[in-house]
C-alpha cells in the first residue's frame, strides 16, 4: 500500500467519524428538545373514557397545551388535562394518571345544581356542549381560593369535582388545544 493509499483511507475514515459524530449530535438535540417540549409545553394525550361525550370521544388523542396556565388563569369553559387531586389518590388512582374535564367554577365562584340545570352564581348555564342534563341534585358550594370545580361533559357519566372535590390549580397539566385523531375530526376543541 502506498502513501496516497493510506492518506486517502484516513481522510475516509475521518469523513466517516465526522458523518457518525454529526449524526449523534443531531439524535442528541432532537431528544433534548423532544422532553423540553413535552415538559413545559405541549403533551399528547388519549381519552380513555366516555366522561367527555360528545366533545370528545373515546380514543380521541389530543395535544394539551401547558404554557398559558403559567401566565394566565384557567377560565370557564376550557377543557383541562390534570393529575388526579389528594382525594383521588386517596382512593386508589395513580397519581400519574391524567384526568380530562371542563372547568365549570373558579375561585370565588357560586355552583349549585338543581332540577337538570348547573347554576354558576345564580344564573343557569346554557350549554349546548354536553351530552344530557345532569339528572342529579347537587348543594350550592362556593370554590375555594386556587381552586376549580371540574365537570365532564357526559354529566351522568363523569368521575368529576362533584364526587371528589375541588381540583386545586397546582394539579392541573394543562389545557386541550387540539385534536389530531381520529382523522375524520381533526381540529381545535
Amino acid at each position: 500500500m502506498n502513501s496516497q493509499e493510506t492518506d486517502e483511507k484516513k481522510v475516509s475514515s475521518s469523513k466517516a467519524w465526522r458523518s457518525l459524530r454529526e449524526n449523534l449530535i443531531l439524535i442528541t438535540i432532537a431528544l433534548v428538545l423532544a422532553f423540553f417540549i413535552r415538559t413545559f409545553i405541549a403533551e399528547p394525550r388519549y381519552i380513555p373514557s366516555d366522561s367527555m361525550l360528545p366533545t370528545l370521544h373515546t380514543g380521541d388523542r389530543l395535544v394539551v397545551e401547558k404554557i398559558s396556565y403559567r401566565f394566565n388563569p384557567p377560565k370557564f369553559g376550557d377543557i383541562v388535562v390534570f393529575q388526579p387531586p389528594p382525594e383521588l389518590q386517596r382512593r386508589g388512582y395513580p397519581a400519574d394518571q391524567a384526568f380530562i374535564k371542563r372547568l365549570i367554577g373558579s375561585p370565588g365562584d357560586r355552583l349549585q345544581i338543581d332540577s337538570g340545570k348547573v347554576y354558576l352564581n345564580g344564573k343557569s348555564l346554557q350549554e349546548d356542549y354536553i351530552k344530557e342534563p345532569p339528572s342529579q341534585p347537587f348543594p350550592l358550594i362556593q370554590v375555594p381560593p386556587n381552586q376549580y370545580f371540574m365537570m365532564g361533559d357526559n354529566r351522568n357519566d363523569s368521575n368529576d369535582s362533584r364526587y371528589w372535590g375541588f381540583l386545586p390549580q397546582k394539579y392541573m397539566i394543562g389545557k386541550a388545544t387540539f385534536r389530531f385523531w381520529p382523522p375524520d375530526r381533526i381540529g381545535f376543541i
